[in-house]
C-alpha cells in the first residue's frame, strides 16, 4: 500500500468504529468510500458547514483534501482493490480551478438537462467501477441537481488457504434448525484466532488471510452485544489497541464466544490446530448519509438558504443528498466487496475409522450465530469494508445472484 500516514489510518477506522454504532444489523459499509469526498468537501466549505466536516473528519480543514488524496493514493495502490473519484457537474456550473485541481486527474465529467442520458452515465460508471457488483449510481439526478462528487471501491481476495463446503446446521441461537451453506477448514495456524476482552464483553476474532495483503477478519461477541459493539471492538483489534490472546495460549475449555481448546484423538503426535467452522454469505445495504448527517459532519450543509461551499463555486450550493451502496460476498475461495457513495450538490438559496494412540490440541472456532466482518489492509491496518451477518446463505445454493456464487 502506499504510504498513507497512521494518524489517517486511525481516523478514518474511527468512521468505521462510530458509523457501527449507529447502523441496524445485516449491513455492509465503507468509511473509506466515504472520507475522501467528505474531505474535499471540506476543503471548499466555509463557515459551520467547514467546522462540522473537519469535526467528523478529525482533520483542520484546510488540510482535509491533502488528506483525501492521501488516502485516495493509498487505496489505488492496494492490490485487489480498484478505487476510483467521480465529479459531474451541470453545464451551467462554473468550479473554481484552484478547488479542482485539487482533485485527482480524470474526475470531470458534465451533464446537461437531458436527466436520463445523464443518469445511465452515472450507473454506468458505478457498474464499471465496481465489476458490475454496484450496478448504479446511489443518487438519482433531479432537476435542482448542481454537482455530483462520487467515490466507488472494489476489493477482491483469494484465500491463501480454501475452505471446503459442508452443510452446517446450528444447535442454538437464531439460526437454529436452518440448513445453512456452511465453510470448514482446518489448519496448523491456531494463532490465527484469539479472544479479547472490552467493556461491553468477550470477542473473538478470527484472521482469514488473502492472497494479495488483505485479510477478513470475522468477529463474534457475546449473544448480549449489540453488532456496533462487536465491530467496534474488531476495528480495536485490528489496530492492535485491543489485546489479543491468540488460541495457542488459551486454556482448555470453551475461552471465548464460539471459541473452545479440546483435546481430541489422532493416529500420530500432531502440533495444535485450528478448527473453523462459518457460513459464506452476501450481504448488501444502501446508507442514507444524511439520516446520520451529525456523523458525517453534513449537518449544516444540507441548509438550503446558505452558501456552504464558496471554494467550490460563486454559484450557492447545499447537500441535496448523500447515499451509499455496499455489497460483501464471502465464499469458498476467497471475498469480494464494492461500495458507491455519492454526494449530490443542489442550489442553496443559495471419515474413515482409525486406531487413535495419540492425541492433540484442537482449537476450535464457530461462527454458526450474528456476526461481523472486517476486509483489512494487512500493511496499514486500514479498514476497507465491513459488515454484520444476520442471514447466511443457505445450503444448497443454486445458481447467481441471489446467493454467493460457488467459486467465492
Amino acid at each position: 500500500m502506499s504510504k498513507v500516514s497512521a494518524e489517517t489510518v486511525h481516523r478514518v477506522n474511527g468512521l468505521t468504529a462510530r458509523w457501527a454504532q449507529a447502523l441496524p444489523a445485516g449491513t455492509v459499509y465503507s468509511a473509506p468510500g466515504v472520507w475522501p469526498l467528505l474531505g474535499f468537501l471540506a476543503d471548499g466549505a466555509t463557515g459551520p458547514a467547514r467546522a462540522e466536516l473537519a469535526g467528523a473528519l478529525g482533520v483542520p480543514a484546510g488540510q482535509a483534501a491533502g488528506a483525501a488524496r492521501e488516502l485516495l493514493a493509498a487505496l489505488a495502490s492496494v492490490s485487489g482493490l480498484d478505487a476510483a473519484l467521480g465529479l459531474w457537474t451541470h453545464q451551467g456550473l462554473a468550479l473554481h480551478d484552484e478547488w479542482r485541481a485539487g482533485l485527482p486527474a480524470g474526475t470531470y465529467g458534465v451533464f446537461g438537462d437531458d436527466l436520463v442520458t445523464a443518469q445511465e452515465r452515472l450507473d454506468a460508471w458505478a457498474a464499471e467501477r465496481t465489476g458490475g457488483l454496484v450496478e448504479r449510481m446511489p443518487v438519482t439526478l433531479t432537476r435542482d441537481a448542481r454537482m455530483v462528487l462520487a467515490g466507488a471501491l472494489a476489493l477482491r481476495t483469494t484465500w491463501r488457504q480454501p475452505f471446503g463446503e459442508l452443510p452446517l446446521r446450528p444447535d442454538n441461537g437464531p439460526w437454529q434448525g436452518r440448513t445453512l451453506r456452511g465453510l470448514h477448514r482446518r489448519g496448523p495456524r491456531p494463532d490465527r484466532v484469539g479472544v479479547t476482552g472490552t467493556s461491553d464483553g468477550f470477542v473473538t476474532a478470527l484472521t482469514v488471510p488473502g492472497d494479495n495483503g488483505v485479510d477478513v477478519h470475522l468477529v463474534l461477541g457475546e449473544e448480549h452485544m449489540a453488532p456496533g459493539q462487536v465491530l467496534a471492538a474488531g476495528v480495536g483489534i485490528v489496530e492492535r489497541a485491543l489485546p489479543l490472546t491468540g488460541g495457542g495460549l488459551l486454556p482448555h475449555g470453551h475461552v471465548g464466544p464460539g471459541l473452545y481448546v479440546e483435546q481430541q484423538p489422532s493416529v500420530a503426535p500432531e502440533p495444535p490446530t485450528l478448527d473453523v467452522r462459518t457460513v459464506a454469505y452476501e450481504v448488501r445495504a444502501d446508507h442514507d448519509l444524511l439520516a446520520l448527517a451529525p456523523l458525517f459532519g453534513l449537518a449544516a450543509t444540507t441548509d438550503a438558504r446558505q452558501a456552504h461551499f464558496p471554494g467550490i463555486s460563486t454559484y450557492p450550493l447545499a447537500v441535496g443528498a448523500a447515499q451509499q451502496s455496499a455489497l460483501a460476498q464471502f465464499g469458498p475461495l476467497g471475498f469480494r466487496a464494492a461500495a458507491v457513495t455519492a454526494v449530490l450538490a443542489a442550489p442553496g438559496s443559495a471419515p474413515p475409522q482409525y486406531r487413535h494412540d495419540y492425541e492433540s490440541t484442537v482449537v476450535r472456532a464457530v461462527f454458526d450465530r450474528p456476526f461481523g466482518f472486517l476486509a483489512v489492509d494487512r500493511e496499514s491496518r486500514l479498514v476497507l469494508v465491513a459488515g454484520w451477518v444476520t442471514e447466511p446463505a443457505p445450503e444448497p445454493v443454486i445458481g447467481f445472484p441471489g446467493a454467493v456464487p460457488p467459486g467465492l
